[in-house]
């Protein structure tokens, strides 16, 4: 598998992802594709970024690595943390480096 960027991601926000958990899915919805700043003499194999689902369900899921799919980029672990509580849900960010 290629090494993911934030072009993978950049075309896709507003667009849904599904964790795969126990026998069923769970839709995240990408809110947020962005750069990260990095150091100018850094380097790395690829430039880092950040994604930021959400997810409109009452329960708080875990930071661990999900399963993700998606049609266009395939299925990938992604390692989500929950960082805020919105009126529409939670927020997982995951964070690409």
């Amino acid at each position: 598998m290629e090494l993911l960027t934030l072009d993978h991601f950049s075309s896709h926000v507003n667009e849904t992802y599904s964790a795969v958990l126990n026998d069923g899915e769970v839709p995240f919805v990408l809110v947020e594709a962005r750069a990260l700043s990095t150091r100018p003499q850094q380097q790395a194999a690829r430039a880092p970024f950040s994604l930021l689902f959400r997810n409109a369900s009452s329960f708080l899921f875990p930071q661990q690595i999900y399963l993700m799919r998606h049609a266009s980029i395939g299925e990938v672990g992604i390692f989500l943390v929950p960082v805020a509580r919105e009126r529409e849900g939670f927020l997982y960010q995951a964070i690409f480096n």
